[in-house]
């Protein structure tokens, strides 16, 4: 078991990373007036309830959860399960679900403690450490969300095992993003323990995700608001975004859609600031192993969405980026291994190239 400290100003969290750490949860209880659970169905049905007794709302994880809908219920469940500001609300399930979750603590009397206890690779390694909550709206994904800290994280990486292939491979693509933006040494420990994890090695996951953890936490100490610095973590993401738009929440899984943001921010980072070829193949090569598209027209055939990840489609999804003006997306992209540079507008020339 390993401790990663998030040494927030005001709002200091551990995230716990091991094997059974879940059962760490009933220590964050005993001092609540109530706690109330909620639950990814699924997952409570492979590993059973976190806290026996405990008013538990089960959800359907994925996409659609984030709505005003799967909000508005949330936030019914909590004032159903009586909880006040002195009570605790548990997220046990993937990214969608923290998400959730996290929001409705933020929102529910204004603010009550959420712990998060994240069930995919995802969500352990990104998701769920660093406070950010949303859910999407129509006309964009993560749209309407705030900051809110959890009281801790509990990353289990015994529940990993159940994950499918498609589900594992989706946290892989952020695990390869942390990677990139934590350094060398961070590359060549992915590099170097792809095989074990892709096999799902106890080891290898306990400390690839640690690694991160402490990527991530370093990071949003530095700037737990994403005034800053914190927006390197969005490497990625703007075309991310656009391709989970433009394709329909839920039909491209959000790590996939981040590997191949990757691949094109690689490749736009060659053309405007001078980053070598060499980090286009590193990333490829690494979503390859992965077991990821490492481009848009590979991601197109795998998905069948040849019709719905057209280059206008994607081109209006970018307009959407929550990060720049309107309609002026702005790209975090990587000049090297742990040389990520923010606010990069591309040209509508070199735009049409990469999403062709």
């Amino acid at each position: 078991m390993a401790s990663v400290p998030v040494a927030l100003e005001g709002q200091p969290y551990d995230v716990i990373v091991g094997a059974g750490v879940r059962s760490e949860a009933h220590a964050l209880t005993d001092a609540r007036d109530q706690v109330a659970v909620l639950a990814d169905r699924r997952v409570q049905a492979l590993h059973g309830p976190l806290i026996e007794g405990a008013s538990t709302l089960e959800v359907d994880g994925g996409e659609p959860l984030k709505s005003m809908d799967g909000l508005a219920e949330a936030l019914d469940f909590c004032a159903a399960a009586g909880l006040s500001r002195g009570s605790l609300l548990i997220a046990y399930g993937g990214g969608t679900v923290g998400d959730l979750g996290g929001l409705a603590a933020s929102l529910f009397k204004r603010g009550i403690d959420v712990l998060q206890v994240p069930t995919t690779l995802l969500a352990q390694v990104d998701a769920s450490v660093g406070g950010k909550t949303a859910i999407n709206l129509r006309s964009g994904k993560n749209l309407a969300g705030t900051f809110h800290q959890p009281a801790r994280v509990l990353c289990d990486t015994s529940l990993l095992g159940t994950l499918s292939d498609a589900e594992f491979a989706s946290g892989l693509g952020e695990v390869i993003k942390t990677s990139i933006i934590g350094g060398e040494d961070m590359v060549s420990l992915t590099e170097g323990l792809m095989a074990s994890l892709i096999e799902r090695d106890p080891s290898a996951l306990a400390t690839v995700i640690e690694a991160c953890v402490r990527v991530k936490a370093r990071v949003v100490v530095s700037d737990p608001e994403e005034r800053g610095p914190r927006r390197a973590l969005n490497l990625g993401h703007t075309f991310a975004h656009a391709i989970e738009s433009a394709a329909g929440y839920g039909a491209v899984p959000h790590g996939v859609a981040v590997g191949v943001g990757l691949a094109l921010a690689a490749r736009a980072a060659e053309s405007t600031c001078g980053a070598s070829g060499a980090l286009t193949e590193r990333t490829t090569l690494l979503l390859e192993r992965a077991g990821l598209p490492p481009s848009l027209q590979v991601l197109r055939g795998a998905y069948g969405l040849e019709e719905q990840l057209t280059p206008a489609a994607l081109r209006a999804g970018l307009a959407h980026d929550k990060k720049g003006s309107v309609g002026a997306p702005e790209f975090v992209l990587a000049r090297g291994v742990g040389d990520v540079i923010m606010g990069q507008h591309l040209d509508e020339d070199l735009l049409a190239q990469l999403l062709a």
